[in-house]
Protein backbone atom coordinates (compact mmCIF):
# COMPACT_ATOMS: atom_id res chain seq x y z
CA UNK A 1 0.00 0.00 0.00
CA UNK A 2 3.13 2.40 0.84
CA UNK A 3 4.69 1.70 -2.12
CA UNK A 4 1.52 2.86 -4.30
CA UNK A 5 0.64 5.76 -2.58
CA UNK A 6 4.71 6.31 -2.63
CA UNK A 7 4.75 6.24 -6.67
CA UNK A 8 1.45 8.04 -7.11
CA UNK A 9 3.20 10.89 -4.97
CA UNK A 10 6.26 11.43 -7.21
CA UNK A 11 4.12 11.46 -10.54
CA UNK A 12 1.88 13.88 -9.19
CA UNK A 13 4.93 16.30 -8.17
CA UNK A 14 7.09 15.66 -11.29
CA UNK A 15 3.65 16.77 -13.05
CA UNK A 16 3.09 20.06 -11.30
CA UNK A 17 -0.52 18.78 -10.21
CA UNK A 18 -2.07 18.82 -6.81
CA UNK A 19 -5.56 17.89 -6.89
CA UNK A 20 -6.72 14.79 -7.17
CA UNK A 21 -9.42 15.53 -9.92
CA UNK A 22 -6.27 16.78 -12.22
CA UNK A 23 -4.89 13.25 -12.18
CA UNK A 24 -6.27 11.58 -14.98
CA UNK A 25 -3.57 9.03 -16.18
CA UNK A 26 -0.71 7.54 -13.75
CA UNK A 27 1.99 5.32 -14.81
CA UNK A 28 2.66 2.82 -12.36
CA UNK A 29 4.39 0.14 -14.62
CA UNK A 30 7.46 -2.44 -13.94
CA UNK A 31 7.51 -1.21 -10.13
CA UNK A 32 7.32 -4.97 -8.49
CA UNK A 33 4.02 -3.84 -6.83
CA UNK A 34 2.36 -6.95 -5.42
CA UNK A 35 -0.72 -4.86 -4.03
CA UNK A 36 -2.68 -2.08 -6.26
CA UNK A 37 -3.72 0.19 -3.18
CA UNK A 38 -7.25 2.08 -3.58
CA UNK A 39 -7.42 4.97 -6.53
CA UNK A 40 -10.92 5.20 -5.85
CA UNK A 41 -10.47 9.31 -5.33
CA UNK A 42 -9.32 10.15 -8.76
CA UNK A 43 -12.47 10.01 -10.46
CA UNK A 44 -11.04 11.36 -13.75
CA UNK A 45 -9.14 8.95 -14.39
CA UNK A 46 -8.69 7.41 -17.74
CA UNK A 47 -5.37 6.06 -18.31
CA UNK A 48 -3.36 3.65 -16.24
CA UNK A 49 -0.69 1.35 -16.62
CA UNK A 50 0.08 -1.75 -13.85
CA UNK A 51 1.78 -3.96 -16.34
CA UNK A 52 5.01 -5.86 -15.29
CA UNK A 53 4.11 -6.10 -11.74
CA UNK A 54 3.55 -8.95 -9.18
CA UNK A 55 -0.48 -8.64 -9.11
CA UNK A 56 -2.98 -11.11 -8.06
CA UNK A 57 -5.80 -9.46 -7.74
CA UNK A 58 -7.24 -5.66 -8.66
CA UNK A 59 -9.10 -4.10 -6.33
CA UNK A 60 -8.34 -0.36 -6.98
CA UNK A 61 -10.76 0.73 -9.77
CA UNK A 62 -14.02 0.56 -7.61
CA UNK A 63 -14.96 4.07 -8.60
CA UNK A 64 -12.98 4.90 -11.76
CA UNK A 65 -15.89 5.44 -13.75
CA UNK A 66 -14.28 7.45 -16.82
CA UNK A 67 -11.43 4.84 -17.26
CA UNK A 68 -10.73 4.35 -21.04
CA UNK A 69 -7.58 2.43 -21.05
CA UNK A 70 -5.94 -0.14 -18.90
CA UNK A 71 -2.59 -2.03 -19.05
CA UNK A 72 -2.58 -5.45 -16.52
CA UNK A 73 -0.15 -7.56 -18.66
CA UNK A 74 2.47 -9.20 -17.20
CA UNK A 75 0.92 -9.73 -13.98
CA UNK A 76 0.45 -12.49 -11.94
CA UNK A 77 -4.11 -12.32 -12.04
CA UNK A 78 -5.83 -14.93 -10.98
CA UNK A 79 -9.39 -13.60 -11.27
CA UNK A 80 -11.16 -10.34 -12.18
CA UNK A 81 -14.58 -11.12 -10.92
CA UNK A 82 -16.18 -8.18 -9.93
CA UNK A 83 -13.01 -5.96 -10.75
CA UNK A 84 -14.13 -4.28 -14.09
CA UNK A 85 -17.86 -4.75 -15.00
CA UNK A 86 -18.44 -1.28 -14.07
CA UNK A 87 -15.94 0.25 -15.80
CA UNK A 88 -18.09 0.49 -18.77
CA UNK A 89 -16.44 3.12 -20.53
CA UNK A 90 -12.84 1.17 -21.22
CA UNK A 91 -12.03 0.87 -24.94
CA UNK A 92 -8.97 -1.02 -24.26
CA UNK A 93 -7.62 -3.83 -21.82
CA UNK A 94 -4.32 -4.95 -22.03
CA UNK A 95 -4.30 -8.63 -19.92
CA UNK A 96 -1.87 -11.01 -21.49
CA UNK A 97 0.34 -13.41 -19.80
CA UNK A 98 -1.33 -13.55 -16.58
CA UNK A 99 -2.70 -16.40 -14.94
CA UNK A 100 -6.41 -16.38 -15.72
CA UNK A 101 -8.12 -19.57 -15.96
CA UNK A 102 -11.98 -19.23 -15.58
CA UNK A 103 -13.14 -18.45 -18.99
CA UNK A 104 -17.20 -17.39 -18.09
CA UNK A 105 -16.03 -15.26 -14.82
CA UNK A 106 -13.51 -13.55 -17.10
CA UNK A 107 -15.54 -12.81 -19.87
CA UNK A 108 -18.22 -11.47 -17.63
CA UNK A 109 -16.44 -8.82 -16.80
CA UNK A 110 -16.22 -7.67 -20.47
CA UNK A 111 -19.92 -8.02 -21.29
CA UNK A 112 -21.26 -4.95 -20.38
CA UNK A 113 -18.45 -2.61 -21.87
CA UNK A 114 -20.44 -1.68 -25.05
CA UNK A 115 -17.24 0.47 -26.29
CA UNK A 116 -14.39 -2.44 -25.42
CA UNK A 117 -12.82 -2.22 -29.11
CA UNK A 118 -9.83 -4.13 -27.96
CA UNK A 119 -8.98 -6.71 -26.14
CA UNK A 120 -5.85 -9.24 -25.25
CA UNK A 121 -6.02 -12.27 -23.01
CA UNK A 122 -3.21 -14.27 -25.19
CA UNK A 123 -1.12 -16.06 -22.39
CA UNK A 124 -3.47 -17.08 -20.19
CA UNK A 125 -4.81 -20.44 -19.58
CA UNK A 126 -8.16 -19.15 -20.58
CA UNK A 127 -7.06 -18.89 -24.23
CA UNK A 128 -6.04 -22.06 -24.66
CA UNK A 129 -9.62 -23.34 -24.44
CA UNK A 130 -10.53 -24.81 -28.21
CA UNK A 131 -13.52 -22.15 -28.42
CA UNK A 132 -12.11 -19.11 -26.49
CA UNK A 133 -12.02 -17.01 -29.49
CA UNK A 134 -15.47 -17.85 -30.54
CA UNK A 135 -16.38 -17.32 -27.21
CA UNK A 136 -15.17 -13.89 -26.46
CA UNK A 137 -16.45 -12.48 -29.72
CA UNK A 138 -20.04 -13.75 -29.04
CA UNK A 139 -20.20 -12.31 -25.68
CA UNK A 140 -17.98 -9.34 -26.30
CA UNK A 141 -19.57 -8.28 -29.78
CA UNK A 142 -18.03 -4.29 -29.80
CA UNK A 143 -14.81 -6.26 -30.13
CA UNK A 144 -12.60 -5.58 -33.62
CA UNK A 145 -9.32 -6.71 -31.96
CA UNK A 146 -8.94 -9.52 -30.02
CA UNK A 147 -5.36 -10.81 -29.01
CA UNK A 148 -3.63 -8.53 -31.95
CA UNK A 149 -6.13 -10.29 -34.44
CA UNK A 150 -8.54 -8.28 -36.39
CA UNK A 151 -12.07 -9.78 -35.28
CA UNK A 152 -14.06 -11.03 -38.85
CA UNK A 153 -17.86 -11.60 -39.67
CA UNK A 154 -16.97 -14.77 -40.42
CA UNK A 155 -15.87 -15.15 -37.01
CA UNK A 156 -18.88 -13.53 -35.76
CA UNK A 157 -21.35 -15.03 -37.28
CA UNK A 158 -19.63 -18.66 -36.63
CA UNK A 159 -20.13 -17.51 -33.19
CA UNK A 160 -23.25 -16.73 -33.55
CA UNK A 161 -24.72 -19.83 -34.91
CA UNK A 162 -22.79 -22.02 -32.75
CA UNK A 163 -24.23 -19.96 -29.30
CA UNK A 164 -27.84 -19.08 -30.40
CA UNK A 165 -28.35 -22.49 -32.11
CA UNK A 166 -32.44 -22.21 -30.97
CA UNK A 167 -32.58 -19.12 -33.06
CA UNK A 168 -30.48 -20.33 -36.12
CA UNK A 169 -31.99 -23.71 -36.06
CA UNK A 170 -35.58 -21.88 -36.39
CA UNK A 171 -34.44 -20.00 -39.21
CA UNK A 172 -32.64 -22.63 -41.34
CA UNK A 173 -35.19 -25.29 -40.37
CA UNK A 174 -38.72 -24.24 -40.85
CA UNK A 175 -40.71 -23.40 -44.05
CA UNK A 176 -43.47 -21.13 -43.50
CA UNK A 177 -45.38 -21.03 -46.79
CA UNK A 178 -43.52 -23.50 -48.56
CA UNK A 179 -46.09 -25.82 -50.46
CA UNK A 180 -45.04 -29.71 -51.13
CA UNK A 181 -47.35 -31.72 -54.12
CA UNK A 182 -46.21 -34.75 -52.09
CA UNK A 183 -46.92 -33.86 -48.64
CA UNK A 184 -43.74 -32.84 -46.18
CA UNK A 185 -40.11 -33.60 -48.12
CA UNK A 186 -37.86 -36.04 -46.90
CA UNK A 187 -34.74 -35.08 -44.89
CA UNK A 188 -31.40 -36.65 -45.73
CA UNK A 189 -30.03 -39.38 -43.23
CA UNK A 190 -27.92 -37.31 -41.55
CA UNK A 191 -29.47 -34.65 -39.08
CA UNK A 192 -27.10 -34.29 -36.40
CA UNK A 193 -24.22 -32.63 -35.25
CA UNK A 194 -20.92 -32.21 -37.36
CA UNK A 195 -17.43 -30.82 -37.25
CA UNK A 196 -17.12 -26.91 -38.57
CA UNK A 197 -13.99 -24.94 -37.66
CA UNK A 198 -13.27 -27.02 -34.35
CA UNK A 199 -16.51 -26.22 -33.44
CA UNK A 200 -19.99 -28.41 -33.73
CA UNK A 201 -22.37 -27.44 -36.22
CA UNK A 202 -26.08 -27.80 -37.24
CA UNK A 203 -26.54 -29.02 -40.65
CA UNK A 204 -28.79 -27.09 -43.05
CA UNK A 205 -31.67 -29.57 -43.93
CA UNK A 206 -31.16 -30.45 -47.52
CA UNK A 207 -34.47 -31.46 -49.94
CA UNK A 208 -35.42 -33.02 -52.84
CA UNK A 209 -35.45 -30.68 -56.04
CA UNK A 210 -38.82 -29.17 -56.40
CA UNK A 211 -38.82 -30.14 -59.61
CA UNK A 212 -37.66 -33.72 -59.85
CA UNK A 213 -41.13 -33.92 -57.29
CA UNK A 214 -43.13 -31.88 -59.87
CA UNK A 215 -42.02 -34.29 -62.82
CA UNK A 216 -42.90 -37.20 -60.39
CA UNK A 217 -47.07 -36.00 -60.61
CA UNK A 218 -47.14 -35.84 -64.48
CA UNK A 219 -49.20 -38.80 -64.33
CA UNK A 220 -51.67 -37.85 -61.48
CA UNK A 221 -54.82 -36.36 -62.22
CA UNK A 222 -55.33 -32.35 -61.89
CA UNK A 223 -57.59 -32.79 -59.08
CA UNK A 224 -55.20 -34.63 -57.28
CA UNK A 225 -52.26 -32.63 -57.87
CA UNK A 226 -54.30 -29.30 -56.14
CA UNK A 227 -55.35 -31.34 -53.47
CA UNK A 228 -51.85 -32.49 -52.80
CA UNK A 229 -50.67 -28.94 -53.39
CA UNK A 230 -52.46 -27.60 -50.43
CA UNK A 231 -50.74 -28.99 -48.17
CA UNK A 232 -48.43 -27.28 -46.02
CA UNK A 233 -45.40 -28.17 -43.48
CA UNK A 234 -43.03 -26.90 -41.13
CA UNK A 235 -40.19 -28.35 -39.46
CA UNK A 236 -38.23 -28.44 -36.01
CA UNK A 237 -35.69 -29.78 -34.11
CA UNK A 238 -36.25 -30.91 -30.93
CA UNK A 239 -33.62 -29.32 -28.80
CA UNK A 240 -34.28 -31.59 -25.45
CA UNK A 241 -32.37 -34.23 -27.36
CA UNK A 242 -29.44 -32.22 -28.01
CA UNK A 243 -26.87 -31.31 -25.52
CA UNK A 244 -26.63 -27.75 -24.52
CA UNK A 245 -23.19 -25.37 -26.05
CA UNK A 246 -21.93 -25.23 -22.01
CA UNK A 247 -22.28 -29.02 -21.82
CA UNK A 248 -19.87 -29.78 -24.69
CA UNK A 249 -17.44 -27.24 -23.98
CA UNK A 250 -17.45 -28.46 -20.17
CA UNK A 251 -17.32 -31.75 -21.55
CA UNK A 252 -20.03 -33.49 -19.72
CA UNK A 253 -21.01 -36.73 -20.69
CA UNK A 254 -24.04 -37.04 -22.70
CA UNK A 255 -26.48 -40.02 -23.13
CA UNK A 256 -26.40 -41.70 -26.61
CA UNK A 257 -30.14 -40.33 -27.03
CA UNK A 258 -28.74 -36.52 -26.49
CA UNK A 259 -26.74 -37.02 -29.61
CA UNK A 260 -28.98 -36.21 -32.45
CA UNK A 261 -31.74 -33.88 -32.52
CA UNK A 262 -34.98 -35.57 -33.83
CA UNK A 263 -36.53 -33.98 -36.75
CA UNK A 264 -40.61 -32.99 -35.86
CA UNK A 265 -42.37 -32.34 -38.83
CA UNK A 266 -45.94 -30.93 -38.86
CA UNK A 267 -48.21 -30.52 -42.13
CA UNK A 268 -51.84 -29.08 -42.20
CA UNK A 269 -53.90 -27.96 -45.44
Amino acid sequence: MVEVEKVIEEQMRSQGIRKDQDVTQLYMANRKLAEDGDLSQFKNLKYLWLNGNRLRHITCLTKNYHMTELYLQDNELVDISGALGHLTCLHTIMMQNNQLTKLEQTVKEFKAMQNLRVLNLSGNPVAQEPEYRFYVIHYVPSLQLLDRTEVLKLERDTAARYYNQNRQALLDTISFGRRWPLGPPRPQANTGLSSHGGMKMLHDETWDNREKVEDDLSDTSKGDRALRRSVMQYSTIDWSKIPKSQERRLGIQQNEDKTKGELITVQFR
